[in-house]
């Protein structure tokens, strides 16, 4: 019976996917859909599995998603990976789900890595309530959504590159003011992790001394009402 499986994988090490989804990509599925079949092929190299991949992409995702749905049609079972993390959050997945939907294809979501989480919860801000913003766009919009970032009465939480973390701290800053709390993840799961607090300028002060690389979530406190 055809099913599409979206199965989370880890965002650094390599330790952190579950039995669970180790069992479903060795045993249960056909094909292994990945954003990017050679990171994916360390993952399984690792773990001793032998499947046979198809990439999945921002850049084919449109054109692979007919194939694929007809594959499935065909009584395929098929997971999908991203590089890193729970696939359709901030990653391609989201037009072969809505596909499958359509199609009355079963569709399963394992629980798993996914960085925004762990981000959030070691900031030490609020997390009862909170916005995920995945990444900003680069020019069109991009202001208009740091105000309404800026104006958020909740936690909100962001994906961003080491090369335009400081423009955007510094863009925030602007619009939340900067003294607003913030935190930046960088490196989540890996050797050199680490979660730096503070006020948006501090965080700013601190990462043009220190420089920044790696991977990066940003955690901004909601506006008060005080």
């Amino acid at each position: 019976m055809s099913k599409l499986v979206l199965v989370p994988t880890p965002i650094g090490n390599l330790e952190d996917i579950t039995l669970r989804a180790l069992r479903i990509l060795k045993e249960e599925v056909d094909l292994i859909v990945a954003e990017d079949t050679r990171k994916t092929g360390i993952l399984l190299k690792h773990y001793d599995i032998s499947k046979p991949m198809s990439a999945f992409h921002q850049h084919n995702e449109h054109k692979q998603v007919d194939r694929l749905i007809d594959r499935l049609l065909a009584s395929e079972r098929m997971a999908l990976v991203t590089d890193a993390g729970t696939p359709a959050i901030s990653d391609p997945g989201f037009l072969l789900v809505r596909a499958c939907i359509q199609h009355d294809i079963e569709v399963e979501c394992l629980p798993g890595a996914t960085a925004f989480v762990p981000a959030l919860v070691n900031s030490g801000l609020p997390a009862d309530r909170f916005v995920f913003e995945g990444f900003l766009p680069h020019k069109k919009g991009r202001q208009s959504r740091i105000k309404a970032i800026a104006e958020q009465a909740y936690t909100s939480i962001l994906y961003e590159s080491p090369h335009r973390l400081l423009k955007t701290l510094q863009q925030l800053a602007e619009e939340a003011g900067s003294d607003r709390k913030a935190a930046v993840a960088r490196e989540l799961t890996k050797i050199y992790e680490e979660t730096i607090r503070g006020t948006l300028s501090e965080l700013i002060l601190h990462f043009e001394q220190q420089g920044v690389k790696g991977e990066i979530v940003i955690v901004l406190e909601g506006k008060s009402d005080k």
